[in-house]
């Protein structure tokens, strides 16, 4: 929501503050609702050998939030816990407000294992996060109504995360429990948006008995949330009359994950304005002045004159390039081609692929290659962190053949530098891993083409050779086939494709650009998909 807020971890996080921008530049009546992380995501260090070391991002709510004169309470292991509620404002182009509530347990009348439950977003064992969830469900529900929105249609739960809303929706209701359960479904939609098993939480229902007590039948939770252990995606989904994935070829993921149930797909976006740099932004206010309302006006980019396309790339490419040198001292090539690579970093979403064959990459793009990557892994995650540090030690064996730079403390900020600044985006995850992936949009927004997996959005946005290039083809294979198979295209395409374009055919390389725009950018975008949330779901 705010680049001094440090409440997001990763690209839902930031998908969400996305989408309400755009509710707010279009005036939709909504008001989104979280917790207050107080240490929020974390300061990413690396060493010269890309070993990460982690700090909390303390931040202060007074500064930059109000505080509301509400209280709500819950009750976590039959103890009440005691809730404020802050506001802050986003505000779209028109000035139309979306309010957010950030749910804070930090006060003097709770225990300090109670003050302490919404100050660290992931962390903790699974008592902390289930405890983390009866604030933001439970408490959810109960601060709208002290806040004063008593008369809210529809619920949007954003991962299972939420799940408890739609049970404090069930308390609420009257009748049996076939009426309630038909009463919650008619205003619950629920989204969800990973097929990786870390985002579907899971818990033992003696831990949901000892911390959440029996807030409504047991018998009839098991029925919605799982029999064996309380699924929260399950239970989401089971008390949601709309649920959807976030892709076409994700909608097609989760059907398998959850057979039997009605999965629809609303493709991600991204807030156009927030992620086109200041030269292209410029550039679209000259020559598609309708761009900032109506996104979709982008594809009036093929009319755009191919060298200010050109021109407006060169400054984004320049500010890059002036960062990289102030973080690491590194002095970037602008004649070279360019590839960034940053998002969080996972085993599943394969950083060092590209790096498969380093022989056959030297052969290849000694002279004319490098590269930019950047993103933090999980604290917990010790395989993402190996992979910085494979990364790192491959950039110091290629030298200035390959210049490979890492830059450490990936946030918003950063992000925008890079999608904008380099020539080519990469992205290479784990078929079927991407429920759709938001950073080649944000790229394509500022006429930088992808190069990726046909996964998630890019099944969709790929026009072979037009808005950019595949890797692969869509079969999802073993793992280790995967890896040699896909490695084997990439290679193929930058050698067959994308270095002679970009090397010896500027006009078609400055077409690819603005198709890229034009195609990609006018329809992945949050403004579509927001339109789409009110029309098939909100509304429905």
């Amino acid at each position: 929501m705010d680049e001094r807020m440090p409440t997001y971890s990763g690209g839902l996080g930031v998908l969400a503050g996305d989408m309400l921008r755009s509710c707010a530049d279009l005036s939709v009546p909504i008001v989104g609702v979280t917790l207050l992380y107080r240490e929020g995501s974390f300061t990413q260090r690396l060493n010269d050998d890309g070993v990460q070391s982690e700090t909390p991002e303390r931040w202060r709510p007074e500064a930059l939030l109000v505080e509301l004169p509400v209280r709500v309470s819950v009750e976590v292991e039959g103890r009440t816990v005691a809730i404020r509620v802050w506001r802050h404002e986003i505000i779209g182009s028109s000035g139309y407000v979306v309010p957010v509530l950030l749910l804070d347990s930090d006060v003097a009348e709770n225990s300090p294992e109670h003050r302490a439950l919404t100050n660290v977003l992931y962390g903790g064992d699974a008592k902390y996060r289930l405890s983390q969830e009866v604030v933001l469900g439970f408490g959810g529900v109960r601060a709208l109504r002290a806040a004063g929105y008593d008369g809210v249609r529809a619920f949007h739960l954003n991962e299972g995360h939420a799940s408890f809303a739609a049970v404090e929706l069930f308390r609420e209701a009257s009748g049996d429990s076939s009426d309630r359960l038909k009463a919650v479904r008619e205003r619950c939609i629920f989204t969800t948006h990973t097929p990786v098993p870390a985002g579907h939480d899971r818990f033992d229902y003696d831990l949901v008995r000892r911390v959440v007590g029996d807030v409504i039948d047991p018998a009839t939770l098991r029925s919605l949330g799982g029999v064996e252990q309380l699924n929260m995606t399950l239970l989401a989904s089971n008390t949601s009359h709309f649920v959807n994935g976030v892709a076409r070829r994700h909608q097609q993921v989760a059907e398998q994950l959850f057979p039997g149930r009605d999965i629809r797909h609303v493709t991600n976006g991204v807030h156009s304005v927030t992620w086109t740099c200041d030269a292209f932004r410029r550039l679209f206010d000259e020559h598609i002045p309708e761009w900032r309302d109506d996104p979709a006006m982008l594809r009036k980019a093929l009319s755009v004159p191919p060298a200010t396309i050109w021109t407006a790339h060169e400054e984004a490419k320049a500010s890059l390039f002036s960062v990289v040198r102030d973080r690491t001292g590194i002095a970037l090539d602008p004649a070279r081609l360019t590839i960034g690579f940053a998002r969080r970093s996972a085993a599943y979403k394969r950083a060092d692929l590209v790096f498969a064959d380093r022989q056959r990459l030297l052969r290849l793009g000694k002279g004319r290659l490098q590269f930019v990557f950047a993103g933090k892994a999980h604290p917990a995650d010790e395989a993402g962190k190996a992979l910085i540090q494979h990364v790192v030690r491959v950039g110091k064996e290629f030298g200035t053949d390959i210049p490979v730079v890492y830059l450490a403390d990936y946030d918003a900020a950063l992000a925008q530098t890079i999608v904008a600044g380099v020539d080519l985006w990469l992205n290479t995850p784990l078929r079927p891993l991407e429920a759709s992936g938001t950073s080649g949009m944000k790229a394509a927004h500022n006429g930088v083409p992808s190069l990726s997996i046909l996964d998630g959005w890019w099944l969709e946005g790929c026009v072979e050779g037009v808005t950019g290039w595949s890797i692969g083809t869509e079969e999802v294979a073993p793992v280790d086939r995967a890896l040699t198979e896909d490695a084997t295209s990439l290679y193929e395409k930058l050698e067959r494709e994308v270095l002679p374009i970009f090397f010896t055919d500027r006009d078609r390389w400055i077409a690819t650009m603005k198709h890229a725009i034009a195609l990609n950018a006018s329809y992945f975008n949050t403004h579509r998909v927001v339109q789409q949330y009110v029309t098939n779901a909100y509304l429905a």
